[in-house]
């Protein structure tokens, strides 16, 4: 692995990351926030399906929060986790569309030094 100058070069790199002819990852997760429709992806050995929230550098990282609805989990299904984007593979935006922000039960969002994309809130 390359050393980067900063960790904000890093967030970048891997945000910005795309194959020739291929929609990059950033693309995709934009487009699926963008869109309000679920992804699919491949993450620590397991298939996802997740709503996804939120996109931004999150503690130096570039990371996806999202409700995960489907696929394979260590943990209760629904639940909301954290996905760090480099570690994602195999990602696929999903027909299937989701209604917008769920909205924090404690009412509190978590702290993002730099936001890409956020899903709107569902129309009242």
């Amino acid at each position: 692995m390359r050393r980067r100058g900063s960790r904000w070069q890093h967030c970048r790199d891997v945000a910005g990351e795309y194959a020739e002819g291929v929609e990059s990852t950033d693309a995709l997760l934009r487009r699926a926030i963008a869109e309000k429709r679920l992804i699919e992806f491949r993450y620590k050995g397991k298939v996802r399906v997740v709503e996804p929230h939120d996109y931004g550098v999150h503690n130096g990282e570039v990371k996806l929060f999202g409700y995960q609805v489907g696929g394979e989990s260590s943990q209760k299904l629904p639940n909301w986790r954290w996905g760090v984007v480099g570690e994602m593979s195999e990602v696929k935006v999903l027909e299937q569309k989701f209604a917008g922000g769920r909205g924090a039960a404690s009412g509190k969002h978590h702290t993002w030094e730099k936001v890409f994309a956020r899903v709107a809130k569902p129309e009242e």
